[in-house]
């Protein structure tokens, strides 16, 4: 049997807050199902849930998402204006061109050039 990603969820303090975030960077419209379980459904991804937990975030993510953004500069610059924060600057390696952001919580993904 096959599975397929239904939706990628983060715990977190404020779901609803975190849904607009997303929605505004990714499209789709922000959907607060209950106070305490928000999503967004951005167009060509998966569902991305927000759920509220009582203990704060402790330690690095082990999950993130990398984005294609074409322009990484120009998409930090956006990502940035909605409340994001750069984690050091671009990285040019043998891998290709990224960088590392946090979302208002301090959720890690990536922009990725193309």
């Amino acid at each position: 049997m096959r599975a397929r990603i239904e939706e990628i969820v983060f715990d977190c303090a404020g779901p609803a807050r975190l849904a607009r975030f997303w929605a505004a960077l990714l499209g789709g419209e922000p959907v607060d199902r209950t106070p305490d379980w928000s999503y967004v459904d951005p167009p060509g991804f998966a569902r991305i849930a927000f759920q509220l937990v009582p203990e704060g975030k402790a330690a690095k993510n082990r999950l993130h998402l990398d984005l294609d953004a074409g322009d990484v500069e120009e998409a930090t610059a956006e990502a940035v204006r909605l409340g994001a924060v750069p984690v050091g600057g671009v990285v040019n390696d043998s891998y290709g061109r990224f960088q590392v952001l946090q979302d208002p919580e301090g959720n890690e993904f990536c922009f990725v050039g193309s």
